[in-house]
């Protein structure tokens, strides 16, 4: 199955099905999907998206960022919830170049993983309770959505490989993601040469620190994130095929 969907104005929406897990079973397709903004969605890309039969919509943004770029077209229609993970807002595009791009950006996913520890747990429990598919959503669908991509990932059992390479795949975004700021910031120059990139580095670097504060990433989420174990089990028997991945 393809794990990229297809979309006009979306550029960063797959489905997280078909990764295997270390005990032989697979990550359910059609189940669980990562996107970029679903304010974007008109058109052809919004039939195309009901057509996925989506029941609940998560998304991780800061309300002004609702506010200004939109949230899911009739999202009565839907379950829809809103859990900004992150805290503290800095902007991507205005980084300093002379800084090391990927132990900055680490250094702000550690910020989230601890400033929206309650807001994670609460994502997780969505994901675990949801009747239907369900879409996690940010911006870029890069970082916010990474990082939980990340931590459902790993609660799923899925190698550590495969978790980085499917943040890793952001990068065949980029170059869009790229084209779309220029669009909304015609008077503003892009100062930081790494916007849009998400290279595995980022990734290994977070879940390395997590397991460095917290003893495993497992450990930070019990610990610190307090997801119970009745939900990790209902999130492994919702997500989990023995099928073929």
């Amino acid at each position: 199955m393809n794990r990229h969907i297809e979309f006009d104005r979306l550029h960063n929406f797959r489905d997280l099905g078909g990764y295997r897990t270390v005990d032989g079973r697979a990550v359910a397709w059609q189940t669980l999907y990562r996107a970029d903004s679903l304010g974007k969605l008109q058109g052809a890309d919004w039939e195309r998206f009901l057509g996925l039969g989506i029941g609940t919509v998560i998304d991780l943004r800061y309300p002004w960022e609702i506010e200004v770029k939109g949230r899911v077209p009739e999202a009565e229609r839907f379950h829809y919830v809103n859990l900004s993970i992150e805290h503290r807002p800095y902007d991507q595009a205005s980084i300093d170049p002379a800084l090391d791009p990927w132990r900055y950006l680490a250094d702000r996913f550690a910020e989230v993983t601890e400033d929206g520890a309650d807001e994670i747990r609460q994502v997780l429990e969505h994901i675990a309770e949801a009747p239907g598919p369900v879409v996690y959503h940010c911006t870029s669908g890069k970082d916010r959505t990474g990082l939980i991509s990340a931590l459902v990932l790993t609660l799923l059992g899925v190698s550590r490989q495969d978790i980085l390479a499917d943040f890793a795949l952001t990068e065949l975004a980029t170059a869009r993601l790229v084209v779309d700021w220029h669009t909304a910031n015609p008077d503003r120059e892009l100062r930081w040469p790494g916007y849009g990139r998400a290279p595995a580095v980022i990734m290994e670097m977070v879940l390395e620190d997590l397991e460095t504060r917290h003893g495993s990433v497992h450990g930070y989420l019990k610990d610190r994130v307090g997801l119970s174990d009745t939900t990790a089990d209902r999130l492994r028997a919702r997500l989990l095929t023995d099928g073929i991945g």
